[in-house]
C-alpha cells in the first residue's frame, strides 16, 4: 500500500510538472545556448563585452485575443483538465482577466519599443492554466501560459512575422513559500505579467553585444529576464 501510494505521488507530479510541450519558440538565440521556459543565459562572453536585447520594431498596436472557447475550470483539485485554470483574481470572467493580464504585460514590455518597422502585435491565448488552491498551497507546480503571436505591417496590415506558438511557463511556489510571496506583494499574477512581459521583450528583439562600463560591471553576464526586470521593474 505504502509503495503504491509513493508512486501515484510521484505520477501527480509528473503531471504537474508536464504542463505542455518541451519546445520554445524564441528567436535570435545561439544555438549553445542554455534555455528553458523562463531563462536565457548569454555565457562566456568577453570580460569587456555584455549582451543586451535591441528592439526590432517600433511597436504601434498590441491585439490581444483569448477565445470563447478556451474551456474555463472553477474547480478545486490538483489539475483540472482545462486550457484557463486563474486563480489569482476574484471569481469572474476568466478570459477577460487573462486577456487584462497579456495587455498589461505586452504594454510593459513593448513600451519602449519605438526602431524599426512599424508593426501591430496580435496574440492569441492557447492555454493559461495556472494553479488552483489546492495545488498552490501544497506543493506548487508551473504556470503554463502559450500563445500564438503575429505581427503586421502597421500600414497594409500583412502579416510579415508568424504565426508562431510561443511557450511562456514560468515556476510557480507552493505551500509557506506562496503565503509568504503573497504577504509580500508578489502575487501571481504579479509573477506572470513579469513572465509575459520578458517573453514579448525576447521575441521582439535581437540578440546584441556592447561594451561593459569600466569597474565593477566589466564582468561577463548572463542576460536573463529576471535581470532585465531589475532594471526596469513593475512598478506595483
Amino acid at each position: 500500500m505504502t509503495c503504491t501510494r509513493i508512486l501515484a505521488a510521484f505520477g501527480l507530479l509528473s503531471l504537474l510538472g508536464a504542463c505542455g510541450p518541451g519546445d520554445v519558440a524564441s528567436r535570435n538565440l545561439p544555438a549553445a545556448t542554455a534555455l528553458n521556459t523562463s531563462e536565457i543565459a548569454y555565457l562566456d562572453r568577453a570580460p569587456d563585452r555584455r549582451v543586451i536585447l535591441a528592439p526590432q520594431y517600433d511597436v504601434r498596436e498590441i491585439n490581444v485575443t483569448v477565445p470563447d472557447d478556451l474551456r474555463v475550470s472553477e474547480a478545486n483539485m490538483y489539475y483540472p483538465m482545462a486550457d484557463i485554470v486563474w486563480r489569482g483574481e476574484p471569481r469572474g470572467d476568466r478570459h477577460q482577466q487573462v486577456r487584462a493580464i497579456f495587455a498589461e504585460a505586452f504594454g510593459l514590455g513593448t513600451g519602449h519599443m519605438k526602431s524599426g518597422p512599424a508593426v501591430i502585435v496580435d496574440a492569441e491565448v492557447t492555454r493559461f492554466h495556472s494553479l488552483t488552491e489546492k495545488t498552490r498551497y501544497t506543493f506548487g507546480g508551473v504556470h503554463a501560459i502559450r500563445y500564438r503571436l503575429t505581427l503586421r505591417d502597421a500600414a497594409s496590415g500583412a502579416v510579415i512575422d508568424g504565426p508562431r506558438l510561443i511557450v511562456a511557463d514560468v515556476k510557480a511556489s507552493g505551500g509557506s513559500r506562496a503565503i509568504a510571496e503573497d504577504q509580500a506583494g508578489r502575487t501571481q499574477r504579479v509573477v506572470i505579467v513579469e513572465r509575459l512581459r520578458a517573453s514579448i521583450r525576447q521575441e521582439l528583439s535581437r540578440v546584441t553585444e556592447e561594451e561593459a562600463p569600466v569597474g565593477r560591471a566589466a564582468t561577463a553576464i548572463a542576460l536573463t529576464p529576471a535581470r532585465v526586470m531589475e532594471q526596469s521593474p513593475i512598478p506595483y
